[in-house]
């Protein structure tokens, strides 16, 4: 190999150690080694059927794509509120309640185990939809006008919001018996990949027109590096901020139509528990910063798989539910602080520090 080509390699590992999308591809590939090491069933993936005698495919990397789009689209909307505000939105879990328990009212209409559905499907997620925005815009409002912090403002819904859930349907538990309904959590017949996923790549399709197409992201990472440089500009802080969170709330009420759809009916107090934290992480991981500005949403969707995997993983090794967050926090925290520029900075500073002494010697 010659000094060129060993000086271009040296270059394209020191550029791709400093991207922001390198973390949460080392963190994927640690991980699926890890796994490969420790037991290489992890990755086999079958072909059974389901109750309904259709073909699908079941293994733990189907279970990854599956829950892991419902994390990756609440990300989309983490990613913008946090690059805008400069904060999170905790209370996405207790909106996700909310919205899930407005479209199981709609469907079954008060009525908590219909024959037929109520109104048709579209109509429940429409309604679903305008709900989880208004109290997006609710969080914005208190975030955007009354300048108050996001964590806080947000921790209102974050604490009432599973008991507006369990009021909305007086504290039972509708069922919706409807097959079609379950399809859009589960598998469509004939199509062995998790609906899902199809719905998380719409979702992915979408974002990125929009980012591609207008000036929302540019606007977005302004507000967040600089408000009132972003004032002087033209551009309204208040309104774009609002706007963020009004997204935020599709993408919540997107994954409440989701996890309604898997058990056709909802539990109040454990419907989306604790996803607002490993939706923030997936931010985090996917190296964006947490105080908001510049960001990537490839990054934070990758993010969101990754946490996923590692969630799968420590299921795998039998890791009690309620000692996942802990195993989980020492592990994010690793990979979080190995995805901060300044540390990203100093390894390649290392690695080229490194080839050089390597090049002294050769050279000698």
């Amino acid at each position: 190999m010659t000094d060129k080509s060993k000086k271009a390699g040296g270059s394209f590992l020191s550029n791709l150690m400093r991207h922001q999308i390198f973390i949460p591809i080392a963190a994927l590939l640690i991980l699926a080694l890890v796994n490969l090491i420790a037991d290489p069933s992890f990755f086999r993936i079958t072909l059974d059927r389901n109750s309904d005698g259709n073909p699908v495919l079941n293994g733990q990397l189907i279970t990854i794509i599956d829950y892991g789009s419902e994390l990756a689209i609440l990300a989309i909307g983490m990613t913008l509120v946090t690059a805008a505000s400069g904060g999170q939105d905790i209370s996405v879990g207790a909106a996700v309640a909310i919205s899930g328990s407005v479209l199981l009212r709609v469907l079954c209409g008060g009525v908590s185990r219909p024959e037929t559905l109520q109104a048709p499907i579209i109509v429940g997620f429409l309604v679903c939809c305008v709900v989880a925005m208004l109290f997006g815009a609710f969080n914005g409002t208190l975030v955007a006008y009354f300048r108050i912090q996001p964590m806080v403002a947000t921790l209102i819904l974050f604490t009432a919001g599973r008991s507006i859930a369990a009021w909305i349907n007086n504290n039972e538990l509708p069922i919706v018996t409807d097959k079609v309904f379950s399809y859009f959590g589960n598998f469509i017949p004939g199509i062995p990949i998790p609906t899902p996923f199809f719905i998380a790549l719409l979702c992915f399709a979408v974002t990125w027109a929009v980012l591609k197409f207008t000036n929302l992201g540019l606007y977005v990472q302004s507000v967040g590096i600089n408000e009132k440089t972003s004032r002087l500009n033209g551009l309204n802080p208040e309104i774009i901020k609002f706007s963020t969170y009004i997204l935020l709330g599709v993408c919540v009420a997107v994954v409440g139509f989701i996890k309604v759809s898997r058990l056709s009916t909802i539990n109040y107090s454990v419907i989306a528990k604790d996803i607002e934290m490993d939706a923030i992480l997936a931010v985090a991981l996917g190296g964006n910063a947490l105080s908001g500005g510049k960001f990537n949403m490839a990054s934070s969707i990758l993010g969101a798989y990754v946490i996923q995997f590692l969630t799968t993983t420590l299921y795998k090794f039998e890791v009690k539910s309620d000692a996942l967050p802990a195993y989980k926090a020492v592990v994010v925290i690793a990979l979080v602080v190995m995805s901060a520029p300044v540390v990203r900075d100093k390894i390649a500073s290392l690695v080229k520090k490194m080839r050089g002494q390597n090049r002294t010697k050769a050279s000698a």
